[in-house]
C-alpha cells in the first residue's frame, strides 16, 4: 500500500508545484528508495499500458514486451538527457532527485493520460504534449530553481526528446522500399 500512497503523495505535490506552494518536497520521498518507487511504478504503468493497447491487436510475444518496455525506457532517458543537458549548460552541482523524481511522476501521468486520450481522441495528443511541457517548465522553476529562459528550454528538449525518440526508432526499424 506505500505505492498507492506515492502515488497519491505525488499527485499532492505536483498540484502542489503548479501552484507554486512551499512544501512540494516533502510530497515526494528524494532518496534513493523514492527514485526507486518512482521506477517501480513507471514500469507498472507502461505494463499496463502495453496490455490495455493489446487488447485490439493481441497479445504481444515475450521478446515484443520486452522491445516495447525497452521504448518506453527511452522516456527516462529523455528526461535524464533534458536534466543533465542543462544542468551540464549551467554548470549546476545541486541535487539531481528533486528533479528526477517528480519528473518520473509527471511522466507517469504522461503515460496514463496518453494512453486514455490515444484510444478516446488521438488528435488531442499535441495538446498533451503541451501540458507535459508546462509540467516541466514548473518543475525547472521549482525543482531546479532555474530562471524562466532556463526552464523553457528544459521543457522543450525534454518534450522534444520524449516526442521525438521513439517516432525517430519506429522509422528507422521500418522496412525500406525497393528502389
Amino acid at each position: 500500500m506505500k505505492i498507492i500512497s506515492a502515488l497519491r503523495q505525488s499527485v499532492y505535490g505536483w498540484i502542489m508545484i503548479l501552484r507554486n506552494e512551499a512544501g512540494w518536497q516533502e510530497r515526494f520521498r528524494l532518496t534513493r528508495a523514492g527514485l526507486v518507487t518512482a521506477l517501480v511504478l513507471f514500469y507498472l504503468f507502461a505494463f499496463l499500458s502495453v496490455v490495455l493497447a493489446s487488447l485490439d491487436v493481441g497479445v504481444p510475444t515475450l521478446q515484443g514486451l520486452f522491445d516495447i518496455m525497452l521504448i518506453q525506457s527511452l522516456w527516462l532517458v529523455a528526461l535524464l538527457a533534458g536534466v543533465f543537458g542543462t544542468r551540464f549548460a549551467l554548470r549546476d552541482t545541486g541535487a539531481v532527485l528533486p528533479i528526477v523524481i517528480p519528473g518520473i511522476y509527471g511522466l507517469i501521468y504522461y503515460l496514463v493520460l496518453g494512453t486514455l486520450i490515444s484510444f478516446a481522441f488521438g488528435i488531442l495528443l499535441p495538446i498533451l504534449w503541451l501540458g507535459l511541457g508546462w509540467l516541466l517548465f514548473c518543475l525547472g522553476r521549482r525543482g531546479g530553481g532555474w530562471t524562466i529562459g532556463v526552464s523553457a528550454a528544459f521543457a522543450v528538449l525534454t518534450v522534444v526528446l520524449l516526442v521525438g525518440t521513439p517516432l525517430t526508432l519506429y522509422m528507422l526499424t521500418a522496412p525500406v522500399p525497393a528502389a
